[in-house]
């Protein structure tokens, strides 16, 4: 006879699709019913043994939005609904290319107009950022 899972064996299945925050792991444990003392010892045995590591997900979510497009304040969202602290937030946006560069790169590629900036502005960069790519493109083609 089989003895059922336990939180860390759940865990481990969870994260062996991708890299999760310890809020999302221990609400997936949570959906799947285990008590609380359970999940806890579970979280605290996976960021002992460097399994689970908010600061190195942070880093790795915020490439691979920045990476899709994303400006600073969609993946700051993003890593708030994680459950990722204010602090590995900031850590993470810091290690990526400026956010200016990256609204410039998207200027380049998708080409100047009211239709680009619209996107920016839903992919979550700031305003000024927005402002500053598009004026910079222009004054790119102008000369």
């Amino acid at each position: 006879m089989r003895e059922p899972p336990t939180a860390v064996d759940a865990a481990l299945r969870a994260l062996r699709h991708r890299d999760l925050s310890a809020r999302e792991l221990e609400e997936r444990l949570r959906a799947k019913g285990f008590e609380e003392r359970e999940r806890d010892e579970a979280l605290v045995t996976l960021e002992r043994t460097g399994l689970i590591d908010d600061a190195r997900f942070a880093e790795a979510r915020a490439r691979s939005l920045a990476a899709r497009g994303a400006g600073d304040r969609a993946i700051r969202h993003a890593l708030r609904l994680a459950g990722v602290a204010g602090e590995s937030i900031d850590d993470a946006l810091q290690a990526l290319a400026p956010e200016a560069e990256r609204a410039a790169a998207l200027v380049t590629r998708r080409g100047i107009g009211p239709k680009t900036a619209r996107y920016l502005r839903g992919k979550g960069f700031a305003e000024d950022v927005v402002a500053a790519a598009v004026a910079g493109a222009n004054d790119d083609e102008l000369g």
